[in-house]
């Protein structure tokens, strides 16, 4: 088992920053590929990023590349998400998750394990 939690989310006004965290335990944290994905009112979950096991790869959706940036620290088993250049459409609940895939991007659905989700809103 890995038990995800997040924290950081927040109120930010358009072209702000925030940083999201998300601090693991359980298993061996090294052994997975660490994603974000959020959810906006209304719509389904949709992919961020992901980082994969060595921290040497990230991946993004086109809607935030250049924008956000996510980062791994395997001595602290946490992962972080910071998000500049915020915009009223990146409104969601953002989730931190856990996928048992070294070697490659996850399909969505290997992610096994997933945070609660922390409210990230931005204001026009």
């Amino acid at each position: 088992q890995v038990q995800l939690v997040e924290s950081g989310g927040g109120l930010v006004q358009a072209g702000g920053s925030l940083r999201l965290s998300c601090a693991a335990s359980g298993r061996t944290f090294s052994s997975y590929s660490m994603g974000w994905f959020r959810q906006a009112p209304g719509k389904e979950r949709e992919f961020v990023a992901v980082i994969t096991w060595s921290g040497g790869i990230g991946y993004y959706a086109d809607s935030v590349k250049g924008r956000f940036t996510i980062s791994r620290d395997n001595a602290k088993n946490t992962v972080a998400l910071q998000m500049n250049s915020l915009k009223p459409e990146d409104t969601a609940v953002y989730y931190c998750a856990a996928a048992p895939v070294l070697y490659r991007r996850p399909d969505t659905t290997e992610y096994h394990y997933w945070g609660q989700g922390t409210q990230v809103t931005v204001s026009s």
